[in-house]
């Protein structure tokens, strides 16, 4: 789609995404709805209340939910409305919109709500009352398996008929851009020890998952499952999500009951949801458990398109700034769809919540460098080689992160954006 505004070839906020965060700007330091697209973001709120919406009726009653410092209420009105609004902001910026009035020959209104990237601040697109992720990256689910239990009993014998998962920590989800303190813990320095005594020291195994999430739009009641079928239409859209992971925290505390403060350090997602109606044109096969009919009933999607063709990829630069490509995988390496995800989350009744997130688990391919995961290049021991020729085995304090996942094609790419985050030293403890 041609547009009148000037949209960089490589962008991934081409005109065929237009995804939703939260902005706020010297101009307007009230945070408000906004959409991305090309170099520019669109604040809503000002573009609401200055007429913007004018041609589409439908969505008068709820201009409110733009001017909310997060996207809960827009979400909240379900995907009809997301795609209405969606397909309009989409008519307005056509090179051949019907409504030049609203924006293309609106001068006044292009200079108060149409901002360039480089002058917002992003922040956390929903206000996420629980964060659950998964484990559906079968190629990291066999290969860490394959690390701690060889490769008969790499996976475990629930693995292929239901999405594993574990409960996590919703208020360390920060946006894109946040710092991230390398953590302090309890590490067993030596597993061959009798007795096993632990030390408390800085994580020394600092390593990254790189994933999708969703975030939830319609809520659930208690006790009422949201079946497989209707499950999409309860996701509002997609972002990037990198899970930081503490390894030798995690191994010392992850028996009986799963990772802790491994986890719950820090978790950074792209700013920028896709929704689901922008990611349809790349709807692809997912990898499958086997039999499809081997699932139980709940699991069943009516259609083996239940993945997305997003290739992504995984980028390190240390403190000296050159960056270095150390993984590529694809979005189509998951086990189970975000609607089985939620399937399962909800089957015992369990009520899901506007804002909610759910991380696929990492998304790991099966070639060499196709892993979503340090743990899986180096197996912690054989290390990464940087383009300065320095070594990595796990991060460095300096080093940047940056996540990227993209589809389409030149000039009409959708995309999430960068998901960038660089390692600060651990805070020092007295006690």
């Amino acid at each position: 789609m041609a547009s009148w505004l000037s949209i960089p070839k490589n962008s991934p906020f081409s005109l065929a995404n237009i995804p939703f965060g939260i902005i706020s700007s010297t101009k307007a330091p009230t945070r408000a709805a906004a959409i991305a697209i090309g170099d520019h973001a669109l604040n809503l709120s000002v573009f609401a209340s200055s007429g913007g919406f004018s041609q589409l009726p439908a969505i008068e009653p709820h201009l409110g939910v733009f001017s909310q410092p997060t996207l809960n209420a827009f979400a909240a009105l379900g995907r009809p409305v997301h795609r209405q609004v969606r397909e309009y902001i989409q008519t307005v910026f056509r090179a051949d919109t019907p409504f030049p009035q609203v924006l293309k020959d609106n001068a006044a209104l292009q200079k108060e709500a149409l901002l360039p990237l480089t002058e917002v601040t992003n922040h956390l697109p929903m206000q996420i009352g629980d964060y659950t992720d998964f484990y559906a990256g079968l190629n990291h689910a066999y290969n860490v398996g394959v690390l701690f239990r060889g490769p008969e009993n790499a996976l475990q014998p629930n693995y292929k008929h239901l999405p594993v998962a574990y409960h996590s920590r919703a208020s360390s989800v920060v946006p894109s851009g946040t710092p991230i303190h390398r953590p302090n813990g309890q590490i067993l320095a030596n597993p061959a020890a009798n007795p096993k005594v632990p030390t408390f020291a800085p994580c020394k195994r600092l390593d990254i998952e790189l994933e999708l999430a969703a975030f939830v739009s319609r809520p659930n009641n208690l006790g009422h499952p949201v079946p497989v079928h209707e499950a999409e239409d309860h996701i509002f859209g997609l972002v990037l999500m990198n899970d930081w992971s503490a390894r030798d925290i995690q191994a010392w505390e992850y028996v009986p009951l799963g990772p802790f403060n491994a986890k719950n350090f820090a978790t950074t997602i792209t700013p920028w949801v896709i929704l689901i109606d922008a990611l349809e044109p790349f709807r692809a096969t997912g990898l499958e458990p086997g039999d499809r009919d081997s699932l139980l009933p709940y699991l069943r999607e009516k259609r083996a398109a239940n993945a997305y063709d997003i290739p992504l990829e995984v980028e390190i630069t240390n403190a000296g700034g050159q960056p270095t490509m150390v993984s590529r995988s694809n979005a189509k390496n998951l086990l189970y769809s975000f609607p089985q995800m939620l399937a399962h989350h909800t089957i015992t009744g369990c009520n899901m919540n506007t804002g909610d997130l759910l991380g696929s688990g990492t998304i790991s391919g099966k070639e060499p460098q196709t892993e979503g995961s340090i743990l899986e290049q180096t197996n912690g021991k054989n290390p990464i080689k940087l383009a300065d020729g320095s070594e990595r085995i796990f991060l460095e304090d300096g080093d940047t992160v940056v996540l990227r996942g993209m589809a389409g094609t030149e000039g009409n790419y959708v995309g999430f954006g960068d998901c960038t985050g660089k390692i600060l030293p651990a805070v020092k403890l007295e006690f």
